[in-house]
């Protein structure tokens, strides 16, 4: 059961919900089925080891929204950062 960023059309709220088998989701804000699924962003943490063999780290996740995690969207605190 998958994680899904919508859009919605009618009031334009950005949120992220559970999606259950073929069960249709609604915006949270107007209760509205009139949605857009948007682009998520994704990242990964590869480590290496480089020269000397120090430990190289790299990263593709985007900035956070906000300091208290290191996702690139979080629903606890209702920050997105969409492609769209």
């Amino acid at each position: 059961m998958p994680i899904y960023e919508y859009k919605c059309k009618e009031c334009g709220k950005g949120f992220e919900t559970l999606v259950m088998g073929s069960l249709q989701p609604q915006c949270p804000a107007c209760s509205s089925q009139e949605l857009e699924r948007q682009m998520s962003k994704c990242g990964f943490v590869s480590k290496s080891q480089g020269p000397g063999g120090q430990v190289q780290t790299t990263t593709s996740a985007g900035s956070s929204g906000c300091a208290g995690c290191a996702a690139s969207s979080c629903g606890s605190c209702s920050t997105s950062s969409t492609i769209g």
